[in-house]
C-alpha cells in the first residue's frame, strides 16, 4: 500500500524541479527588475513566474486543492491546502547571494503533511512526507536521510536566527541576546537555511520573531520528520504562531520559556 502523502510528496519534487531551471537560469544573470510591494519587502518577476508555474502544475494534477501562495494570495476552499514561497530570500536573489529557497507545503487541514525545500543555488533540497522520515537529495532514490542532533544544554548548543531588530519590536531583545550569550555558538545563517540545518544536525536550535504561514509551513514537517520540534514561540503547533522556534527538542521546553 503507498504510504499516505507520498504521491503528494512525488508531485511536489516533480514540481521544484521544474520551478528551480526558472528560478536559477534567471539568478545572477544582472538584469533583474525589482518592485516594492505595500509591506515595503522586495519583489521580482522570477518570484512571480515561480508562483504561476507551482500553480498551473497543482491546478493540473489537484484540481480539488486549495492554494495560497506569497505573490498572489488564496484561491480554492479544502481541507487540502498548497502553501507556497516561490522564493524565500528574495534579497539574497536580487544580490546574488546563493542563499535562497523554493518552498513547497501541503496542509491537510492544519496539519502540514508534505514539505520540499528546494536550493538549486546551493545545490541542495530537503523533503519529508508525514510519517516517512526527513531527507535531503536531489531525489528520493539518492537522498540521505536526516536526524536532528542530540545536544541537551544550551552552553553546548550551536543557534541559528535571523536579524535582530524583530526581538526588539517584539520587547524580547534582551531574553534574545541572554540566549545568543550562553549559547556554545551563534550564526544568522537566516531564513529557510536555519531549519534546515536543525533538521541535519548541523545546527541545534533556529528561532525568528515573525514569520507568515508561507515562510515557515514547508519546513515544519521536515525538522519534525528529523526528530526535532518546531512550534511558535508561545508553543503553538507547526507553522500557525506567527514566529517560529525550531530545536533538536531536547532544548525546547527551555529556549521557549526564554523566548516566549
Amino acid at each position: 500500500m503507498t504510504a499516505p502523502y507520498a504521491d503528494d510528496l512525488l508531485l511536489a519534487l516533480a514540481i521544484a524541479d521544474e520551478v528551480d531551471a526558472l528560478t536559477l537560469a534567471n539568478f545572477a544573470t544582472g538584469d533583474l527588475t525589482v518592485e516594492l510591494k505595500p509591506d515595503d519587502t522586495p519583489v521580482t518577476a522570477v518570484d512571480r513566474a515561480a508562483e504561476q508555474t507551482i500553480r498551473r502544475l497543482i491546478a493540473q494534477h489537484r484540481p480539488d486543492d486549495a492554494f495560497e501562495g506569497e505573490e498572489f494570495g488564496t484561491t480554492g476552499e479544502s481541507a487540502r491546502r498548497w502553501v507556497v514561497d516561490p522564493i524565500d530570500g528574495t534579497k539574497n536573489f536580487i544580490r546574488d547571494v546563493p542563499v535562497w529557497a523554493t518552498l513547497i507545503a501541503l496542509l491537510d487541514g492544519d496539519d502540514v503533511v508534505v514539505g520540499v525545500v528546494s536550493a538549486p543555488a546551493l545545490g541542495r533540497r530537503w523533503f519529508a512526507a508525514r510519517g516517512q522520515g526527513a531527507w535531503a537529495g536531489a531525489s528520493e532514490a539518492t537522498a540521505r536521510r536526516l536526524s536532528v542532533s542530540n545536544v541537551a544544554t544550551l552552553a553546548e548548543a550551536s543557534i541559528s536566527y535571523a536579524s535582530p531588530f524583530g526581538w526588539e519590536a517584539l520587547g524580547r531583545l534582551d531574553a534574545f541576546m541572554g540566549v545568543l550569550r550562553d549559547a556554545w555558538r551563534t550564526r544568522a545563517y537566516g531564513d529557510f537555511w536555519s531549519y534546515m540545518l536543525v533538521a541535519e544536525g548541523a545546527v541545534d536550535a533556529a528561532a525568528e520573531p515573525e514569520l507568515a504561514l508561507y515562510d515557515m509551513a514547508a519546513l515544519v514537517p521536515i525538522v519534525e520528520e528529523a526528530g526535532g520540534r518546531f512550534t511558535g514561540l508561545d508553543g503553538t503547533p507547526g507553522p500557525h504562531g506567527g514566529n517560529a522556534l525550531a530545536t533538536n527538542g531536547l532544548l525546547h521546553d527551555e529556549l521557549r520559556a526564554r523566548l516566549g
